[in-house]
């Protein structure tokens, strides 16, 4: 897990790039940017804040050859290896967004090489290159007293809210092309911002498979326990699988199913699925991988663990303790009424 709340900002440089096919062109600056305390905490937020807020998916640099090939790579290596290099380094950063800034999509904007501090991976300290592209500008107002009248100005800049397209290149697992975090707001071109310019790959770790065989589960649920069940034994199913998640360090597929899955019938129903299903989220030879358990907490907020019925009535199950749904609430049908019921046992009322 990243901790960014007591990283600093030890260099910021700021360029520009132009759009290639439209004849624009790039701005090198000469000398980093030299930071005060008032534009530092405000810059800091704007260049973190979006990697705080989102699910930690983490890339890697990858190189059909070898990562020795790889610019990106070689140029952070560098800056790792001597930081004093940054701003000389930035611009061959800013060098190479500009060579792929040809398409007539790809945005003009300003962009930002900094060198971070105090990084927080794991519970241990590490530096990180931030690369950073402010594309959209917005209009504001200036107001501006001009004798006996207030004067309004409509000036444009940046929205320090909101990061158009970031990078955070992680000084970790260098052998393998670094531990990477990206944000691309403006998705215009897909390929532009992690294809063609950074050169990554999803990173397939313990965090991606836990990530990626829960939402697996989550489909397979709603795709065939629930019409060849119910309602109750799509959530049910979640509910064990959540639990499974959160109560083993490793998965083991045959262990998995033994555990979550009652009705045996639905045994090879899941392994078709996966056969069916399973390049789609990069799991279909996965049988064993070591559990996230921040993958895990993150997926406990994501998925419905809620029965609706059509009676406005909603009973909500507990994916902390799977086995009170199991063992307190029964699904039956009324004759007299024509309609299914649940019967929910319970010793007491508690207060919310």
């Amino acid at each position: 897990m990243i901790n960014l709340f007591n990283t600093q900002i030890e260099s910021l440089s700021i360029h520009r790039v132009g759009n290639k096919s439209r004849n624009e062109n790039i701005f090198l600056s000469a000398n980093p940017f030299q930071l005060n305390d008032e534009i530092t905490p405000l810059i800091k937020e704007y260049f973190l804040k979006p990697f705080r807020e989102k699910e930690e998916s983490y890339y890697h640099f990858t190189h059909e050859t070898d990562l020795e090939f790889h610019p990106l790579h070689e140029i952070a290596t560098s800056i790792f290896t001597d930081p004093r290099s940054i701003h000389e380094q930035s611009k061959k950063i800013t060098t190479l967004l500009f060579e792929q800034s040809a398409h007539p999509h790809i945005k003009s904007g300003e962009v930002y090489i900094v060198y971070f501090e105090n990084v927080l991976l794991d519970n241990e300290k590490t530096d990180a290159i931030g690369i950073f592209k402010s594309e959209l500008k917005h209009d504001f107002l200036q107001f501006e007293e001009r004798e006996s009248i207030l004067e309004m100005i409509v000036q444009q800049g940046i929205n320090l809210n909101k990061l158009d397209k970031g990078a955070l290149i992680i000084n970790r697992n260098r052998e393998e092309g670094y531990k990477i975090l990206s944000v691309d707001s403006n998705r215009y071109d897909t390929k532009y911002w992690l294809e063609n310019f950074l050169g990554v790959e999803v990173l397939a770790d313990e965090n991606f498979y836990t990530k990626k065989y829960l939402k697996f589960c989550q489909n397979f649920a709603k795709d065939v326990v629930l019409p060849a069940e119910d309602k109750k034994e799509e959530v049910m199913f979640m509910n064990r699988s959540m639990d499974y998640f959160a109560k083993n360090d490793d998965f083991e597929e045959t262990s998995f199913l033994n555990s979550v899955i009652e009705n045996p019938d639905l045994i090879p129903e899941f392994k078709n699925y996966k056969t069916d299903k399973g390049q789609k989220y990069q799991i279909e030879d996965l049988t064993s991988f070591p559990i996230a358990n921040k993958a895990v907490t993150a997926a406990r907020k994501s998925i419905k663990n809620t029965i609706n019925l059509d009676t406005n009535v909603q009973i909500k199950m507990d994916f902390v303790n799977p086995e009170s749904a199991e063992k307190f609430v029964e699904k039956g049908w009324d004759e007299e009424r024509q309609m299914y019921y649940y019967l929910v046992y319970f010793n007491k009322e508690v207060k919310s």
